[in-house]
């Protein structure tokens, strides 16, 4: 059974650097996949589990996916927007949405698709006392670069730019936060995520949660190919 407040945060105001010229015009959140937008189909899937308390983080030309999802009627959800008018980075945009969020709360991006039953991720996290959860997935630098090393339940090590021997595991796209935490993010600053990692790592707050199936991205054009193979493949 779902908790009443299960609620779900997708960061979605990213710049889409990676993607070029396909995402100029709109946010890769928008880009149609085998005929369909791709947050309607991230939405879909996390309807699918019975979670309707939707927040979506919006920036760069975020207006376009308000005025597309709007209040989340039609899809049987209730969508609320937090939009940043200057880039305050994945936490930063946290931070920026606090009034909106719940007291736990579980965070995607707006580019991947998971496998993922978020049920089971959430009562993990409230079944034991720590800040946060990372959802992790033993990579071993076949679909991206492994970022994440973990020892005895906890993430003990992250990194976007180098990767260190005892990584094999990967960022596997899904967090779970304890509101608090955002204390540890400043007020209207340019603030990623894996600043706020590395400071949870520190204070050995960051469970880790190991996911079997992997997932796919859209915020690169390989991602977006491999992401349409796979839904191809379903028909």
């Amino acid at each position: 059974m779902v908790p009443n407040d299960m609620q779900i945060a997708i960061l979605a105001g990213g710049l889409a650097t990676r993607l070029g010229t396909l995402a100029i015009k709109e946010p890769k959140s928008l880009l149609k996949v085998q005929g369909r937008t791709f947050i309607e189909r991230q939405l879909e899937q996390i309807k699918r589990q019975g979670i309707t308390d939707i927040l979506i983080c919006t920036g760069h030309l975020g207006r376009q996916i308000q005025d597309h999802l709007d209040d989340g009627a039609r899809y049987g959800l209730s969508i609320r927007y937090s939009h940043e008018d200057k880039p305050l980075g994945t936490a930063g945009a946290l931070k920026n949405a606090r009034k909106l969020l719940n007291e736990t709360f579980i965070t995607i991006y707006g580019d991947s698709y998971l496998f993922l039953d978020f049920n089971n991720v959430f009562s993990y996290f409230a079944a034991r006392d720590s800040l946060a959860l990372m959802t992790v997935y033993k990579n071993d630098d076949r679909f991206d670069r492994s970022n994440t090393s973990i020892k005895e339940g906890f993430v003990t090590g992250y990194s976007k730019n180098g990767r260190m021997p005892d990584m094999v595991y990967i960022d596997y796209g899904a967090q779970v936060f304890g509101k608090k935490v955002l204390d540890l993010v400043p007020e209207a600053s340019f603030y990623p995520l894996e600043d706020l990692v590395s400071r949870l790592i520190a204070r050995k707050q960051l469970l880790a949660y190991e996911v079997a199936e992997r997932f796919y991205e859209i915020g690169s054009p390989q991602g977006l190919q491999e992401f349409n193979e796979y839904l191809r493949g379903k028909k």
